[in-house]
């Protein structure tokens, strides 16, 4: 991890995020989205015991580094689907600043469909 602060309800809550805009995607017929929603179920499963008024404590970095192992299948299913978008680049790079992975998440959110020359994304991460 990198020196960003960590935040697991607030990646909690960038993955709720994700799985919204993913939701037509779940329903399109002519792609195969079994394993997207398996992921997005998974990432949901370790992310959502925690909120606001229930931190991970001290397992926080075993908490951010098994949701960042899911978020990067999401990464390479999104990519192969072809669904990937400026905004869903966007929450996944937010997702992973939240886990603090940063600089991953600048690199993964492209693949994820991120404009790289959006004025949101954050100058070079030295």
């Amino acid at each position: 991890m990198n020196g960003i602060p960590v935040n697991v309800p607030h990646a909690r809550t960038i993955a709720q995020r994700i799985e919204a805009r993913l939701a037509p995607v779940l329903e399109r017929d002519e792609l195969d989205t079994g394993e997207l929603g398996n992921v997005l179920a998974e990432l949901a499963e370790v992310l959502n015991p925690f909120d606001a008024e229930n931190d991970p404590g001290e397992d926080c970095a075993e908490v951010c580094e098994q949701a960042t192992g899911i978020a990067r299948k999401l990464v390479v299913l999104i990519e192969e689907l072809g669904v990937g978008n400026d905004r869903l680049g966007q929450a996944v790079r937010n997702l992973f600043e939240c886990l603090g992975y940063a600089e991953e998440g600048a690199e993964l959110s492209l693949r994820a469909g991120e404009n790289p020359n959006s004025l949101l994304r954050p100058a070079k991460l030295d």
